[in-house]
């Protein structure tokens, strides 16, 4: 039986709920995407994202033809839909390089990533051979870059990632600034590991998400099962970005592992004279009869031996929300199920809200009113979708910043209800054929430049309740009655959050004003 069928009712609703146009693109049902970690995506965990409705990227960095072809050929006998293969230029030898664009050209790959540095050269061979193209950048100068080079969407990488990472800024604060400032559809990537890193990374501007740690403690990938099950372990805090791992990489290139003895400084000097080169460092494992050497940038695989302790366990900071070993599928429909749940908590489909617009158009009157009602109330909604927005972002800056746990969790909730009504309101303008606004509002900065987390925290709740008096103004014009119902929750909700973040601010400041003498 196929995964179609066996999809539950709640998953053919989150379809309608979490579509993007990048699911279009892609042919995917979820805006999911397996990223392609090298040696861990192989055509299983392809196979397996693809067919359960994701997106899925072979990791084939620095891999010989013949492993690309025979892992293309195996996704291809177990799914008809479309994937693709991740290639990094910066860390492949340009022979093989060559040689592995000219393989995915003559064997009709659908979609070809890239990573680190920006060769335009490379898009345009691709994209005058028919393969869609993305870019994965720490920045919204590559951003820019890889937009003029002419890639067709762009995978935005926060520092919180796994593996290796390029940027420096956190995703919250890289992604809406990508949104704005590019054309581009994006997929945000970096910690991404539940529902509600999905919702807030919608509501943020991405059209989808790219999975890398919550998928290698899946059994079907390809990483070994002492690197699956570090990852289930893995405390908090406990990744940290280092350069210890960088034979075969560009010098200075950081990535992000779980701590062991070479980031403890335990195995010696990575640049010293052992570290340098891969003819010269300690053999401390071996793949096939090719030895792998102490800092060099291969993770533990299935087809390896040897110290696994000392190698490179790529790890995102969403590693502690991870507790077992779990197949593909399953993994992904959770993320799906709880995005979907934060996002559109039992509302109609895309096509009834269409069905409902036509009937609130009838009822305002002659063409003219009809024209002019809608555009007031697109105007609004996009006015508040910009709000929640930024309050969105100011939310997840708070999570990090915030130590004590209780108070991290009130301002996580705060975070999810944020990007659940971003979700809302984005289908609600959808549903009346008006363009969802892709900026933040200016809430954001205005909060951002509030120094005392709660002062900050005061600001933000005068922010819900100008949505809550925007609210109040617009609901009785609003005749119909699912987007009536849909505010009314949206208001009740804001609501809500001003008294617990009130009873907090109470708690901490004795009642006074925050700032107070």
């Amino acid at each position: 039986m196929s995964i179609a069928l066996d999809l539950s009712s709640d998953l053919h609703r989150y379809a309608n709920t979490l579509h993007r146009p990048m699911c279009d693109l892609l042919g995917c049902t979820w805006p999911v995407v397996l990223a392609g970690m090298g040696g861990v995506s192989r055509a299983e965990l392809v196979t397996a994202v693809t067919v359960a409705g994701g997106f899925g990227f072979l990791g084939m960095v620095r891999e010989p033809t013949s492993l690309i072809l025979k892992e293309v050929r195996e996704v291809r006998a177990g799914t008809d839909r479309k994937f693709g293969v991740n290639l990094i230029p910066a860390a492949t030898p340009v022979g093989l390089l060559d040689a592995q664009i000219a393989t995915c050209i003559e064997i009709g790959v659908p979609v070809v990533s890239l990573f680190w540095d920006v060769i335009p050269a490379i898009v345009r061979r691709l994209r005058d051979a028919g393969i869609t193209v993305a870019y994965q950048i720490g920045s919204i100068g590559e951003a820019r870059s890889a937009e003029a080079a002419g890639v067709n969407f762009l995978i935005v990488q926060g520092r919180e990632a796994g593996g290796h990472v390029r940027g420096t800024q956190p995703l919250a604060v890289l992604l809406p600034e990508v949104v704005a400032g590019t054309r581009l559809p994006v997929l945000a990537a970096g910690g991404i590991t539940e529902g509600a890193d999905v919702a807030t990374a919608l509501s943020l501007g991405a059209q989808g998400v790219v999975l890398g740690t919550a998928m290698i403690p899946t059994r079907e990938s390809f990483a070994h099962s002492y690197h699956k099950q570090r990852i289930v372990d893995a405390g908090e805090h406990e990744t940290l970005l280092t350069d210890s791992f960088h034979i075969n990489w560009p010098k200075g290139a950081r990535v992000r592992v779980l701590a062991n003895s070479v980031t403890r400084g335990e195995r010696g000097d990575p640049f010293g004279a052992c570290g340098t080169n891969g003819t010269e460092s300690t053999v401390i494992g071996e793949e096939e009869g090719r030895p792998i050497y102490l800092f060099s940038t291969d993770s533990p695989l299935r087809s390896m031996t040897g110290d696994f302790e000392a190698m490179a366990l790529y790890a995102g900071k969403g590693a502690e929300r991870i507790s077992d070993i779990t197949g593909a599928a399953t993994r992904l429909h959770q993320i799906v199920l709880q995005a979907g749940a934060l996002l559109d908590p039992g509302v109609a489909s895309v096509l009834d809200r269409k069905e409902s617009a036509i009937a609130l158009s009838e009822h305002m009157g002659d063409e003219r009113h009809r024209t002019t009602g809608r555009h007031a109330l697109l105007a609004t909604l996009n006015e508040l979708l910009e709000a929640e927005r930024a309050g969105a972002r100011v939310a997840s800056q708070m999570v990090v910043e915030i130590a004590e746990p209780s108070l991290k969790q009130m301002m996580i909730a705060v975070r999810q209800d944020e990007a659940r009504w971003c979700g809302v309101l984005t289908k609600a303008i959808q549903s009346l054929d008006g363009s969802p606004s892709r900026r933040t509002g200016a809430f954001y900065e205005k909060a951002m430049a509030v120094a005392d987390l709660w002062q900050r925290m005061a600001f933000l709740n005068r922010g819900q309740a100008w949505v809550v008096r925007k609210l109040h103004a617009l609901l009785p014009g609003v005749d119909e009655k699912q987007l009536r119902a849909e505010l009314t929750a949206m208001l009740a909700s804001h609501q809500e959050n001003i008294r617990l973040v009130e009873r907090q601010l109470e708690a901490a400041t004795g009642g006074a004003p925050p700032g107070s003498a």
